[in-house]
């Protein structure tokens, strides 16, 4: 749920401009939706994370000057930017304090050894800069409404598509469960059990 709340105005700014085909009047409306959506959150969380924060700063810097230079190339940089920022993100939070951004997002829910959480963390940075490369080319390469059509259905589909071979990934890590152990006889003493190495 979280995941398509996050696409909302990415969905809303598809609908506008399938039924005006015009690229500004999109942007016009993914401005003030962006913001509501951030302005939502938190009021409801009292809290905003990072980056729905940066999203919502390049949406209505890059936003503002495709309304007013009515030039769409600023808004079709702004998938590549937010994806190339987290990339980044990503990338500094492994060398900077203890633990990476995945496994701070992550952790209270998934206990992992800390090889697998770098190699988690480092797939995310790989996931956003070929995304953000990607954008870049099917929109220097393509029409502006197959770069509309991929805003939505391609962006959305690859990150689906990734959570759902990091399930499948982080799956081969989790801790298998096996029948329930029996208590020791008074007297004997139980064998602890190794932790599950990283594959």
């Amino acid at each position: 749920m979280k995941l398509l709340f996050d696409f909302f105005p990415v969905v809303l700014f598809f609908a506008v401009y399938k039924y005006t085909g015009d690229i500004v009047i999109a942007t016009a409306v993914l401005i003030p939706v962006t913001a509501a959506q951030v302005g939502w959150t938190w009021f409801r969380h009292r809290r905003v994370e990072n980056m729905h924060l940066i999203t919502l700063v390049l949406v209505v810097l890059l936003g503002g000057a495709t309304i007013l230079f009515q030039d769409a190339t600023f808004i079709q940089w702004k998938p590549t930017l937010v994806n190339w920022l987290f990339a980044l993100a990503f990338l500094g939070s492994e060398y900077i304090g203890e633990r990476n951004l995945v496994q701070r997002m992550l952790e209270a829910n998934l206990q992992l050894p800390r090889p697998v959480w770098t190699r988690l963390n480092f797939a995310w940075i790989g996931f956003f800069t070929f995304v953000g490369a990607l954008n870049l080319f099917v929109a220097f390469n393509f029409d502006e409404n197959t770069w509309v059509n991929f805003k939505l259905f391609g962006l959305l589909g690859l990150t689906l598509l990734f959570v759902v071979v990091q399930g499948l990934w982080l799956a081969r890590h989790l801790p298998e469960e096996g029948p329930e152990a029996t208590p020791p006889e008074p007297g004997e003493k139980s064998t602890p059990q190794p932790p599950g190495d990283p594959r």
